[in-house]
């Protein structure tokens, strides 16, 4: 982003959010939850913001069962990514400084046909796929980083 001109004036917030990579075995083939958020129809890892009073692995658990229908374990941090962007916060532009804890976590139970209203569809998909279906750079990262710590378990 560029800082210069009337970009200076904005307002910046901090925001923090948690989520997972989430897999499963398929016979000896590694599967991952992803899914496809609305209005922006892209397919990202399950995630979302830290309400108050919550731990950082409270709300992932919590962010991956609201959007993937999935509860999960959490096995351990894969990263901490960081990224900036702007938005339109009550009418007002706002630059969001955003950090994203993920998580490796093993499914349990519960079917991707119970994601919340955030989520146009969830559904399960083999590293390969995941990897080439995932919009953000950063986040197909993280999922390298977590299949190589699923194959080490």
């Amino acid at each position: 982003m560029n800082d210069s001109g009337n970009d200076k004036n904005i307002r910046t917030l901090e925001q923090i959010s948690a989520g997972g990579v989430v897999f499963r075995m398929q016979g000896s083939a590694v599967e991952i939850a992803i899914v496809r958020i609305v209005p922006e129809m892209r397919w990202q890892l399950p995630k979302g913001i830290i309400d108050a009073g919550e731990t950082i692995e409270e709300a992932a658990l919590r962010e991956v069962r609201e959007e993937s229908g999935i509860v999960a374990e959490l096995i351990s941090p894969v990263e901490t990514i960081e990224y900036w962007f702007v938005a339109d916060r009550g009418g007002e532009r706002v630059r969001y400084h955003k950090f994203v804890h993920f998580f490796m976590m093993r499914y349990l139970s519960g079917d991707v046909v119970d994601h919340d209203h955030e989520v146009d569809e969830a559904r399960w998909v083999d590293l390969e796929t995941g990897l080439d279906m995932l919009e953000f750079k950063s986040e197909r990262e993280v999922v390298t980083k977590a299949a190589a710590m699923i194959k080490s378990l």
